[in-house]
């Protein structure tokens, strides 16, 4: 059996989550508010959480949960996205972007635990 570069590895589901963010962030996100990024923020937190919950092997934990989920997910736009709402005074959506990406992701990491204990 052939032993891939965890590089390698890493780098296809960065490659798949990064084309999947960009598919799903076109689809959700309105101008007025990053929903894009929240979206894909849960989800991926979801994900991510699930692989772990579930114990993948370890290539698959570095293709899905490394690669994918870590190029699906953005800490970088999310504090981005806050700090531009705030400076354009815009304060309310700056603090509904930053507690609906933080409990968001928190309430699908619990979620992603519920349904592995039903799975496994």
């Amino acid at each position: 059996m052939v032993e891939l570069d965890p590089a390698h590895i890493v780098g296809t589901g960065g490659a798949l989550g990064a084309l999947l963010r960009t598919f799903v962030s076109q689809q959700v996100d309105i101008e007025e508010f990053p929903l894009g990024t929240i979206t894909v923020n849960v989800i991926g937190s979801f994900a991510l959480g699930l692989f772990t919950f579930v114990s993948l092997n370890n290539s698959l934990m570095l293709l899905l949960g490394t690669g994918a989920c870590g190029s699906f997910t953005t800490f970088s736009s999310f504090s981005f996205e806050t700090v531009r709402l705030w400076e354009t005074g815009e304060r309310s959506r700056a603090t509904v972007n930053a507690v609906g990406n933080l409990i968001g992701a928190g309430l699908a990491l619990g979620l992603a635990w519920g349904v592995a204990q039903l799975v496994t």
